[in-house]
């Protein structure tokens, strides 16, 4: 089952559950996808997947914030409970020890050292963690090898 069916199944039983925030969540997570697919022309792939669901997640998380400073609590709320629904979307995450540990195999293999290297290391945890991690959680432990 691709993850576009899986959310379409997910919408399907929302909506006969009465799961009304659920529901306009996974709606607009389609709606997210099917504009994606129109800018590229093409279906998405599971990095174009993720990379959607993440926009989602990032979007209601910093409508989160925007909501706690106008001392709007119960939006606040509202956001970060959709943002968790979308998380579940995602593919399992690599934990930062794993991340921490391929970064300083990586390093210690390639013979790098410094904030040069920088772009080197980081175009290799990427590929290496594809949407199993998100860019600034590896920009983060490479920042720390690489300076530490």
């Amino acid at each position: 089952m691709t993850p576009q069916e899986r959310i379409e199944s997910d919408v399907k039983t929302a909506l006969k559950a009465g799961e009304k925030e659920r529901l306009s969540t996974l709606r607009m997570l389609l709606a997210e996808i099917k504009n994606e697919r129109i800018r590229l022309g093409r279906e998405l792939d599971e990095a174009g997947f993720v990379a959607a669901v993440r926009k989602g997640i990032k979007q209601r998380k910093e409508s989160a914030e925007q909501f706690r400073n106008g001392a709007r609590e119960e939006s606040a709320a509202k956001e970060e409970r959709e943002a968790a629904i979308l998380e579940e979307y995602l593919p399992q995450q690599a934990d930062e020890a794993e991340i921490r540990a391929a970064v300083e195999r990586f390093v210690a293999d390639q013979g790098l050292a410094g904030p040069a290297a920088m772009g080197r290391v980081m175009a290799a945890m990427i590929q290496q963690f594809g949407p199993r991690a998100d860019g600034a959680t590896i920009n983060r432990i490479v920042r720390r090898v690489l300076t530490g």
